[in-house]
């Protein structure tokens, strides 16, 4: 059986789930709801793109899971009406994968979208630099004495870069973006609304009651909004006729192990494991990883900043220390020394 956490960070299981999953992301800045300062910058920037009809400048986006990067960049292509390549950093393993793409998948205002960037192999990203500021590609031949550089133009393109980790991006790299937004959690109302417009695509009924109770355990992450409301639907199939209403939530919730706060198991693993066997902290990373039999980039990446932004854990220079609002959540006392740092 899986996690309760590995269940929130399934990937579609079938064609027919990562069709309804596509049909769930907004289809432009209109519907797009939330990052309202991000939206009207953007509505600028490729207004003004147009006008002058050259491609949008380089975008990045920053931000935890789930929070709308790939979304935004699918809505970037329509509104720009250009085509996107999608590929990640680990897959352009070497500069010639990046150069085939260039000139044989991306035409003239194309956007080339690349997933996870801050994990770029060092070559591969040496060879972009050229290519995001004069759109020319560099190919070396030969060894020695005898090499010589061919010099290849490329159309001209917009790349959009994604990351969980902003921190681990180069400085050359990331200075080469003209357009960077780090996007934040969402609001309970802007999770119910962006529940509302999903339940109607869905074809199910719900109570508003319901889809506010779903969105205060959504962490204000549209993705896990989206698979809850999915996994509670399932529930009031079974259980309510098919309507979701406040109790079939309350159960789904609970059978489920997501609590009031939004906290799903590997949560409360983490912070118990703060409290119980490090008296409160301050723990390392690498350490509380091992302690609860997770990846530290799992913690760093998904785990960890929710539970910070919710006032659950604070991070130090000596490492992780639960908060007296943690405590008080799990029904526990902190040690003196945690309380003081």
């Amino acid at each position: 059986m899986p996690k309760n956490d590995d269940l929130l960070a399934a990937r579609p299981a079938s064609p027919e789930a990562a069709r309804l999953e596509s049909a769930l992301r907004p289809a432009s800045l209109d519907e797009f709801v939330g990052q309202a300062k991000l939206k009207d910058n953007l509505k600028v920037f490729i207004q003004a793109a147009r006008g002058r009809k050259e491609p949008l400048d380089h975008c990045l986006f920053y931000s935890p899971p789930g929070l709308g990067k790939t979304t935004l960049s699918h809505i970037l292509a329509r509104e720009m009406g250009v085509n996107m390549k999608v590929t990640s950093g680990p897959v352009l393993s070497k500069p010639g994968d990046l150069a085939a793409m260039l000139t044989t998948e991306l035409a003239e205002g194309d956007i080339l979208f690349i997933d996870e960037i801050h994990r770029l192999n060092a070559a591969v990203e040496e060879a972009l630099y050229p290519v995001m500021e004069d759109f020319l590609f560099f190919i070396n031949t030969g060894q020695g004495p005898g090499a010589t550089t061919l010099k290849l133009a490329v159309p001209r393109f917009t790349l959009v870069g994604a990351t969980t980790r902003s921190g681990l991006l180069t400085g050359p790299l990331r200075d080469r973006f003209g357009i960077v937004f780090n996007l934040g959690f969402y609001g309970e109302e802007e999770i119910t609304q962006i529940l509302v417009r999903s339940a109607g695509i869905l074809g199910s009924k719900a109570e508003k009651a319901a889809l506010s109770l779903i969105a205060r355990r959504s962490r204000g992450t549209p993705r896990i909004a989206n698979r809850l409301l999915k996994r509670v639907r399932d529930f009031a199939d079974v259980k309510a006729a098919g309507v979701i209403t406040r109790d079939v939530t309350e159960a789904a919730m609970a059978s489920l192990e997501i609590d009031p706060e939004g906290l799903d198991n590997l949560d409360r693993r983490i912070l118990l494991a703060i409290a119980e066997k490090f008296g409160g902290g301050p723990v390392g990373i690498e350490t509380l990883a091992v302690a609860v039999s997770e990846e530290p980039d799992t913690l760093t990446d998904v785990i960890e900043p929710f539970l910070m932004q919710a006032g659950f854990l604070k991070r130090t220079t000596r490492g992780r220390v639960l908060t007296a609002k943690a405590a008080a959540h799990l029904g526990l006392k902190l040690s003196s020394q945690a309380e003081l740092l």
